[in-house]
This record gives C-alpha cells, structure tokens and sequence, in this order.
C-alpha cells in the first residue's frame, strides 16, 4: 500500500543514461563558460598591472610585452578547452566509446572462447561412467509418527 514497486525497465535506464550525458554536457559548457569568464578578467588584470601601474613595463618575452604573451598562451589553452568540448567530445562522444567498449569485449570473447578450445584440447576431462539413478524417498519434514504432530509445532516443549 506504502510501497510502490520501481519500474526498472530498459526505458528508464536509456532515459537515465540520455539525462546523465545531457547534464555532463551542460556541465562541460558551464565550466567553459567559467573559464571564459576568468580568462577576460585575467587578461584585464594583467593588462592594468602593466600599462596602467607599470609592472615590469621594460620586460619583454619574444619581442612582445610580457602580458601580451602570457594572455596568447591563456588564449591558446582557452582555445584547446573549447576544441575539446564542442569539437572533439562531437567525434569522440558517448556513442563512440560504447563503440569501442564493444568492439574490445567482442575480442576478449574471441580470445577467452580460443583458449578455452586450446585448453580443452590440450587437457581434455576424463569421462566418467555414469551411475544408475537410485531411487531415493523423500525425506518430509516432520515426526515420524503421524500422532506427533502436536508437539511438533511447538519449537519447545514448554
């Protein structure tokens, strides 16, 4: 009456698994987003500590002041973050690892089945005769003697 019994069957467990793969996706764009959103006020910052308080404003890496190569390497890995979540997890998603989950368990399957053939070849079980079927009575729970049966109920004799 209180308990209502789950329904666990094949549809619930794809809508579970289409419900976690939405939610990683939508955590992998939040955290992009994020990263986005650090790397402007980073490279804000690192201007303003250059150009407007004169931070190390003669130091030069390659030619090029030191917060303008340190915001194109920002930039770069920024750009890596977003190859890999809308490029990348694109090609390379849910549907392409079950793919490959399968494919290497149908070659595990092969090779155990050839081992196992090898090994039944190379140490074969001896056989072993068979025994005639005896008949046997079945034992019934209870007194042997039917007029025993009052005391049989009782787990003690009290």
């Amino acid at each position: 009456m209180f308990s209502k019994k789950k329904n666990t069957s094949k549809l619930d467990t794809e809508q579970r698994e289409l419900y976690d793969n939405a939610r990683h996706r939508i955590l992998q764009k939040r955290r992009l987003f994020q990263h986005f959103v650090v790397f402007l006020i980073g490279a804000i910052f690192l201007i303003v500590l250059n150009v407007v308080i004169g931070y190390k404003e003669d130091f030069k890496i390659l030619g090029y002041d030191w917060f303008v190569t340190a915001i194109l390497f920002w930039a770069f890995l920024f750009f890596i973050h977003l190859i890999n979540v809308f490029v990348i997890n694109s090609f390379m998603g849910k549907a392409w690892k079950n793919r490959q989950m399968e494919r290497l368990v149908s070659k595990q399957k092969a090779k155990i089945a050839e081992m196992q053939k090898q090994v039944e070849k190379q140490h074969p079980l001896p056989e072993q005769p068979k025994k005639p079927t005896e008949h046997r009575e079945e034992l019934k729970p209870g007194p042997e003697n039917p007029n025993d049966f009052e005391d049989f109920d009782q787990p003690y004799n009290t």
